[in-house]
């Protein structure tokens, strides 16, 4: 154990981000829905409650520095462990010790385990005995869905608490804190406002990131010394992105993208999608746009784009960056490649039009719920044609309110699988507006009638 000494000695050469860890829940930064007054963190340091939490978060959330301050406030020994390095008997002992300690002096161990996702199912489980009977105060840390991560007997004896990416506010009461800060760099540099949005940008809403990157580019400048941002790129060996993501450049770079997308330019699209992520723009956004796009300019001449559009966007959200950055460049390639048709956005945009303008009606009293007493007595179902009594399941009856009879939404085009669709449409319009005589009904044997429980 170090004496007094030796920790002022061991705070003196620790990194910045663990110098400005808070001391107490106030000063925890973009999570007032864990810390906040009535909040579940808040509650178990009030009541000094036995716990056992899993954060899950982005990294530099704070997921390190809540379980520190929970320990420091509740009074509890800190123990802690990686997932990365400590085994099953580093696990137990750790456990054991804990149960010493409570025995001998009565006081409780917070056991704070990082990547607990990363520990396989018997070192997760190795952790049961002592969360059911509270011989330590558990909390674990991960940045992936403890549905999918975390055993389901720790899952359901664990308080389960989400951590947000801090907001650019929040990144600047971090930043301003440690240049301030006597336990940061105490006011002897100062941060140039250039600096200061290439730093936000750079950091992605990751605090410790912001921290380790504003102590690197502090090292060496003499007292009162200013980091722009050219000091702060040859630090971190990143050139500032000149991107605002709140101005034209924002709107500018994602219509760009879009547009050549639309245009089939896969190498324009990549560079504007890294020129995006490297500039720190939300992946959530690119990936909202990569939806819209994909059934906006891709449609039904590629279906699947938007299984790939949609794939990308759960990564996102599943990995973070920067590795997602892989899925968004993978659904950005597929997107570009793919043949491409605006027949789905023509077709609700023209049936919108109609609707909107008051040109529809009643439902053709055939195609109405039968399914109710007394809907038969209105005439609700009478004359309906079961499709599937009929050889190719099509058979000619009106579905359109008769103000809008015989439009036509969806216009297919040839691109792609579309050209499968448009033969497939021509086929069954010339069936339900009798211009085909198909239609037959099926013969004894090809196919039973409406199923047990058919409605309408």
């Amino acid at each position: 154990m170090f004496d007094a000494a030796g920790e002022e000695a061991a705070r003196a050469v620790a990194p910045l981000a663990v110098r400005m860890r808070p001391r107490n829940l106030d000063e925890v930064l973009g999570q007032p829905h864990l810390t906040g007054p009535g909040s579940p963190l808040r509650k178990l340091v009030d009541h000094a409650a036995p716990m056992s939490v899993l954060l899950w978060g982005p990294p530099g959330t704070g997921k390190t520095t809540l379980a520190y301050v929970l320990s420091r406030v509740t009074g509890r020994r800190f123990v802690e462990l990686s997932a990365v390095s400590a085994g099953v008997s580093q696990v137990r002992a750790a456990i054991e010790a804990a149960r010493s300690e409570l025995g001998l002096t009565g006081k409780q161990t917070l056991l704070f385990i990082d990547e607990v996702h990363r520990f396989n199912k018997a070192q997760q489980d190795a952790l049961l005995p002592a969360v059911e009977n509270r011989w330590v105060s558990f909390i674990g840390a991960t940045t992936e869905n403890p549905s999918f991560s975390v055993v389901g007997p720790l899952l359901s004896r664990s308080l389960l608490l989400t951590l947000r990416s801090l907001d650019d506010d929040d990144m600047r009461a971090v930043i301003g804190r440690a240049l301030a800060d006597e336990r940061g760099l105490g006011g002897a540099v100062t941060l140039a406002d250039d600096a200061a949005e290439h730093l936000l940008r750079l950091a992605g809403g990751d605090a410790r990131r912001a921290l380790t990157y504003l102590e690197a580019a502090a090292l060496g400048l003499p007292p009162g010394g200013t980091i722009d941002a050219a000091a702060l790129e040859r630090a971190v060996d990143r050139v500032a992105v000149r991107y605002d993501r709140a101005g034209d450049q924002h709107y500018d770079v994602i219509s760009a993208f879009i547009k050549s997308i639309r245009g089939s330019d896969v190498d324009a699209a990549l560079h504007y999608l890294a020129l995006m992520i490297e500039a720190g723009e939300d992946p959530r956004f690119i990936a909202r746009r990569l939806i819209v796009h994909a059934s906006e300019d891709v449609g039904m001449a590629d279906p699947v784009a938007l299984t790939v559009a949609v794939a990308a966007a759960q990564a996102v959200e599943f990995v973070g960056l920067p590795e997602a950055r892989l899925n968004l460049a993978q659904a950005v390639i597929h997107l570009s490649l793919a043949p491409k048709s605006n027949s789905v956005a023509r077709a609700i945009i023209a049936a919108t039009q109609d609707v909107a303008a008051g040109r529809s009606g009643a439902v053709p009293a055939h195609l109405r719920d039968a399914s109710y007493r007394g809907a038969a007595r209105l005439g609700h179902g009478a004359g309906y044609l079961y499709p599937h009594d009929y050889a190719e399941g099509i058979v000619r009856q009106a579905y359109l309110p008769e103000a809008v009879a015989g439009r036509r939404y969806y216009d297919p085009t040839r691109h792609g699988a579309e050209g499968r669709f448009a033969d497939r449409v021509e086929r069954i319009r010339s069936v339900l507006d009798g211009a085909d005589p198909a239609g037959r009904p099926r013969e004894a044997g090809e196919a039973d009638g409406p199923a047990a429980g058919t409605s309408g």
